[in-house]
């Protein structure tokens, strides 16, 4: 992709400011953040200021001044929602819920009012509306969701998603697997592992499925060029692994060979003194990418030891080992 116009909205987050430095050389970034400083700054959450990168106040939760940004523009990715790593309480659910909801429902909103309207909207999703699974994997044919919260979530917010009347803009629904890049939810796997305590957590079964970030935006691309693609799509490797696998690549890649493992009650008791929840580490997500695959898109790095050789030499020795 070269000089188109991309809206990122939710941008200050781990995947929003990646997809930001991935495209922001050679395309036009419009932030739409709710931290914004008016649009003097081209500053994307904490990291240093990008180029070709302005950001615009929205309040994620109606159309606005902000809307005439999306005028025109090739791309818009909507990625904002409350973070969901915190304890489910009867607030933060609601928050979680209607931010995304709310947020979906004003970029649909502000689309229609477009003379010229964007040509591909993706918005987040998650590999969590799928149910549980141990015995199989789950794909795009699959109807069989989950019914936890975070499976309700995704299904309200891809409902809002699809509910938009917007016939010029083709729609993808991002189904995004745990996203492993330098930052992000890898950091406190990386702090277990310097302690000596990246063993298995709970049984070790529950699979994870996982992506490179690097993929992520590569998929991201692709979908653009790929004009007749629409639904949902899931961002995820071809080859999901086992917490066991998972925990014994990143241990293999840092060099660490010792992992005491962490039962289910003593991730309970953790998750709950960090406020978090438990079921984010302890859940079988078993997801793969069929869609992708049928369309031939190729992954960097569809391997979790690749993956996890590529990223650990983005940091420095000091962030996963002790001595």
């Amino acid at each position: 992709m070269k000089q188109e116009k991309i809206i990122l909205a939710g941008g200050s987050g781990f995947i929003g400011q990646s997809i930001a430095n991935y495209f922001c050389d050679e395309n036009h970034i419009i932030i739409l953040s709710r931290h914004a400083d008016g649009e003097k700054t081209n500053r994307v959450g904490s990291q240093d200021p990008l180029p070709n990168t302005r950001s615009v106040y929205w309040n994620g939760k109606e159309a606005g001044s902000w809307s005439k940004e999306l005028e025109g523009a090739s791309l818009v990715i909507n990625l904002a929602g409350k973070t969901i790593n915190c304890r489910y309480t009867e607030k933060n659910k609601k928050e979680i819920l209607e931010s995304r909801v709310q947020a979906t429902q004003a970029i649909g909103e502000a689309i229609k009012q477009c003379k010229i309207p964007p040509k591909l909207w993706i918005n987040a999703s998650a590999a969590t509306l799928y149910a549980n699974a141990e015995i199989h994997p789950k794909d795009e044919y699959e109807k069989e969701y989950g019914n936890d919260f975070a499976a309700r979530v995704c299904k309200e917010w891809e409902a809002a998603f699809f509910a938009q009347a917007t016939p010029n803009t083709r729609k993808i629904a991002m189904r995004q697997g745990l996203a492993l890049g330098k930052g992000g939810l890898l950091a406190p796997y990386l702090n277990l592992v310097k302690l000596g305590l990246g063993g298995t957590q709970g049984n070790g079964r529950q699979m994870y499925s996982w992506i490179h970030i690097e993929d992520c935006n590569r998929i991201i691309e692709w979908l653009f060029k790929e004009k007749e693609v629409e639904g949902p799509i899931n961002f995820c490797s071809p080859f999901p692994v086992s917490n066991k696998i998972f925990m014994q690549a990143l241990r293999n890649a840092t060099g660490n060979s010792i992992g005491l493992p962490a039962y289910a009650w003593m991730i309970k008791i953790g998750s709950y003194l960090i406020g978090t929840e438990p079921e984010l580490a302890l859940n079988s997500r078993w997801v793969l990418p069929t869609r992708l695959i049928e369309m031939g898109f190729r992954f960097k790095y569809p391997y979790i030891e690749e993956a996890f050789n590529n990223i650990i030499k983005q940091y420095p020795k000091k962030a996963y080992r002790l001595f």
